[in-house]
């Protein structure tokens, strides 16, 4: 039987799948413990909810980066086979960058989901990393970028179009220190950059760059974390209003909320799998459901809110279970 997936979605809508959470940690106790959460919430959600990033461009203290390079690797290589865990590097333009590479992806970038670029500003620094991770021995391994300059966000398109790169990033606090002082403090909070224009500008940029290719865009940081409801509002807002399909956390207390507000209610889920049911027992042409004629085009959107729903650990009809395998 073919996949739905295969089927039904090209290569703009939703060619690559991540978890809808992106955790960064660069503390060496909080990495051993992001990892070992990530293993208790796969096993509790019956799949990967969210990617453990580890961090090398603010964990590392300064001139202490070889060292804690050394740390990374070899929590990346210590991990469970299963774990989906990356590694944010130094920028391109830093002197440890290259170091890190060599170090991290050279000894354990078969264990690696991706490894995120921050400060990119053009498409050569994508070119310059890609190149890096070859010369590594990992020209499969895919590259995440971090768009924090309004210089990047310009070129948002250009760098979403290339092949090796997977998802792009909102940098929130580095977007708004780089307009000297003309977007005020607020705009960093969880209620100013909804409402600041340029800041609003940036996130649908960014979002409408990767999907024209097809690429994931995930939302930055809240960075009041103890905060919850903040952090729910900041979450359904990126996913319903500007089009994320993705977010980062930057503590563990932020990683079920995120989930939770990047999953389809269940009533979507239940109505999803009616139309795919139908759809299929059709061989996927057009059928009427409650009274709404569907063809490809809204079976392309309802397959994807059945692979939302599979991703953040949601409860799945019987009758579409099949269609997975």
């Amino acid at each position: 039987m073919s996949r739905p997936r295969d089927i039904l979605l090209g290569p703009q809508a939703g060619a690559i799948a991540l978890p809808v959470c992106d955790h960064y940690s660069g503390v060496e106790a909080r990495m051993r413990k992001s990892l070992a959460l990530q293993a208790e919430l796969t096993a509790e959600f019956g799949a990967c909810v969210f990617d453990v990033t580890l961090d090398c461009e603010d964990g590392a203290p300064v001139g202490g980066e070889a060292e804690h390079a050394a740390l990374v690797t070899e929590l990346v290589l210590s991990a469970p086979a299963d774990a989906r865990v990356a590694v944010r590097v130094h920028a391109v333009d830093h002197p440890a960058f290259e170091a890190d590479v060599a170090r991290i992806v050279g000894r354990a970038g078969a264990r690696l989901a991706h490894v995120m670029l921050p400060k990119v500003e053009t498409v050569a620094d994508v070119e310059r990393a890609a190149a890096l991770l070859d010369a590594a021995g990992a020209p499969q391994l895919p590259l995440h970028a971090l768009i924090e300059s309004p210089a990047a966000v310009h070129r948002a398109f250009d760098i979403a179009a290339h092949p090796r790169l997977q998802s792009l990033s909102f940098g929130l606090m580095d977007f708004v220190s780089a307009h000297g002082g003309a977007i005020p403090s607020a705009g960093m909070t969880s209620a100013g950059q909804f409402s600041h224009p340029l800041v609003l500008r940036a996130k649908v940029e960014i979002a409408s760059a990767c999907h024209a290719h097809g690429k994931v865009p995930a939302h930055g940081v809240v960075t009041e974390f103890k905060d919850l409801a903040a952090l729910q509002n900041s979450a359904r807002r990126a996913a319903h209003e500007l089009g994320f399909t993705r977010m980062w956390s930057i503590h563990p207390d932020q990683i079920r909320p995120i989930v939770a507000a990047f999953a389809p209610a269940a009533d979507e889920v239940d109505e999803a799998a009616t139309v795919i049911e139908r759809a299929a027992a059709a061989a996927w042409a057009p059928v009427q459901v409650a009274g709404r004629l569907h063809d490809r085009a809204s079976y392309r959107y309802f397959w994807q809110v059945l692979e939302r729903a599979q991703r953040t650990g949601r409860r799945l009809p019987e009758a579409v279970h099949a269609l997975f395998t």
